[in-house]
């Protein structure tokens, strides 16, 4: 089982990976994060994609979906953002961000060594 920061540095192997971050959707706080630098500030990504999820999860609610999201993908002219929500022990409330250049990542990879990492993560 790995931990917050190990899952972190495992995440930044990705091919492509700019920066990652396991952040907790009911506040709105990174719980840890690496990488990103001047190209992107991971706090400030954290807060903003806090929002995508929790209007993605309002969404499904009010559409009565009965299914639970896996992933949210948002595609940027240079950038791919992927947000993983944890569903493992311990893991309610929280999801992983991964920011990838688009031109190195290979998405189909990135989403399933993204998925690995989730199952060996322990909080």
């Amino acid at each position: 089982m790995a931990n917050t920061e190990t899952a972190l540095k495992e995440a930044t192997t990705i091919d492509g990976a700019i920066g990652a971050a396991l952040v907790d959707y009911t506040s709105g706080m990174a719980l840890g994060t690496i990488g990103g630098g001047k190209e992107l500030d991971l706090n400030v990504a954290a807060a903003g994609n806090t929002d995508v999820v929790r209007a993605k999860v309002r969404a499904m609610e009010m559409l009565g979906l009965d299914d639970d999201i896996e992933d949210i993908l948002i595609t940027l002219g240079k950038h791919y953002h992927l947000i993983r929500l944890l569903r493992g022990r311990g893991t309610n409330g929280l999801f992983l961000y991964l920011a990838l250049d688009k031109t190195r990542a290979n998405l189909a990879m990135a989403r399933h060594q993204l998925k690995k990492i989730e199952a060996e993560l322990e909080i």
